[in-house]
């Protein structure tokens, strides 16, 4: 995401709005309260109709609304506003910071949406992704996310030993091969891969040695290596 996000309040003017989007050469932006909460998203089709609703442009009107359908009837009773809360589309489309690039490609297809705005649990602005953003990282080499996978899930999260899960990437997606200490690790391994960027898919072939999901029965609980080498001192 982008972090320097360029905002409008609800009583910025119209004209005021135009000026930053020309010059920061972006296609839309959050409308923020005090609070840096989003309450809205402006964006160049929201303009368009603003002015396709002044006076004597009833042949660009009709244009518009055939070129946005619904979109068109939905934005019309903010289209005469002369300040960005009244030109916005409510309610913003937004996706929080820990979500995936997967999650945020899906809801941007879903709500058919150019750019989300990124907030933090509060609700706050923290920053802002595009369609460019999200493409961009499902260009990352197969090589650099294998090293991550290697290195930030198999190595740091669940301490394995080198060679003990196999991570084979191509075109994003990873294939987990080898056997686990714990049931409950799969997940664990499966989920963070797929949080990596650039990572399109997960494929999981994982195995496990101990199932604890299920309580063991009493006297017969299984213990890791660690238990059983302590047991021979």
């Amino acid at each position: 995401m982008v972090g320097d996000v360029v905002t409008a309040r609800c009583d910025t003017p119209f004209k005021e709005v135009v000026r930053l989007l020309e010059e920061h050469r972006i296609s839309g932006l959050p409308v923020i309260d005090g609070n840096r909460r989003v309450i809205g998203v402006i964006s160049g089709s929201d303009l368009v109709l603003r002015q396709a609703r002044e006076p004597g442009s009833t042949g660009v009107r009709a244009r518009c609304r055939r070129l946005l359908g619904g979109r068109a009837r939905h934005a019309a009773a903010g289209s005469r506003g002369r300040t960005a809360g009244g030109v916005m589309s409510t309610p913003a489309v937004t996706v929080r910071a820990d979500a995936t690039v997967s999650e945020a490609a899906r809801l941007m297809t879903e709500r058919r949406v150019e750019r989300l705005p990124v907030v933090d649990e509060d609700g706050s602005l923290v920053g802002i992704v595009t369609r460019g953003d999200l493409l961009r990282v499902f260009l990352r080499a197969d090589d650099d996310i294998r090293r991550d996978v290697e290195q930030e899930v198999l190595v740091n999260t669940l301490w394995l030993a080198p060679h003990t899960v196999e991570a084979v990437v191509r075109d994003g997606v990873v294939t987990l091969t080898g056997q686990l200490e714990r049931r409950s690790d799969v997940p664990v391994a499966v989920g963070m891969t797929r949080r990596l960027d650039g990572v399109v898919d997960v494929v999981d072939h994982l195995s496990y040695r101990l199932d604890d999901k299920h309580p063991q029965p009493a006297g017969l609980a299984v213990h890791g290596v660690a238990d059983d080498w302590l047991r021979k001192l």
